[in-house]
């Protein structure tokens, strides 16, 4: 999968990922390979990347929208 995750100012990561999981404001969620379509809201907490070498970062965000579809997941943060 690849994952964006972009703020007002810049990009903060970009790349190929096996799993995501988000603060989703009904709750957190992980998205994996072959989602289902999704968007939705984001709450404050954190979002858990983690790369296919097993490596997981971790951003701390306010709020955003994340949109999966395809394998191409894009998060919008503030």
């Amino acid at each position: 999968m690849i994952v964006e995750i972009i703020t007002p100012e810049k990009k903060l990561f970009a790349g190929d990922t096996t799993m995501v999981r988000v603060p989703g404001s009904m709750g957190s969620f992980q998205i994996l390979n072959n989602h289902a379509p999704i968007v939705s809201t984001l709450d404050k907490g954190v979002i858990i990347i983690r790369k296919p070498d097993g490596v997981e970062l971790t951003f701390e965000i306010n709020s955003g929208l994340v949109e999966c579809k395809k394998n191409k997941i894009v998060i919008l943060v503030e």
